[in-house]
């Protein structure tokens, strides 16, 4: 039986922060490369991930953003440019989502620490 899962912004204390490689090395905007994770929840089809995300200041640029995602902000910072040309910024207690497909440029400005729910 599943019981609620309660996110905690330090990570799950089960199994703590992991290295994560979802961006580029060539991507990061300082010599501070480090990139974590650290899971809550994965289905079972693996269509459904929940999360806390930590990455340092990089800059993507995404033809098509691979996931369905919600995103809350713990800290930092991280900008969005879409298509046109807007920009959007998102730093502690903001909470967003970003469709499957969208392209945009994504920058981290500030080292963002991030709760996650992905539906691929």
């Amino acid at each position: 039986m599943q019981k609620p899962i309660r996110l905690l912004p330090e990570g799950n204390p089960k199994t703590g922060f992991v290295p994560s490689s979802l961006v580029a090395e060539s991507d990061f905007t300082t010599k501070d490369k480090t990139e974590t994770i650290s899971s809550f929840f994965e289905s079972r089809d693996e269509k459904i991930s929940v999360g806390v995300w930590e990455c340092a200041p990089c800059r993507e640029v995404i033809e098509a953003y691979p996931v369905d995602e919600m995103m809350t902000v713990l800290s930092g910072s991280v900008t969005l440019i879409d298509a046109g040309g807007s920009t959007q910024t998102f730093t502690g207690g903001d909470t967003f989502f970003i469709a499957k497909g969208t392209p945009c440029t994504w920058e981290i400005t500030q080292t963002l620490r991030k709760f996650y729910m992905i539906a691929a």
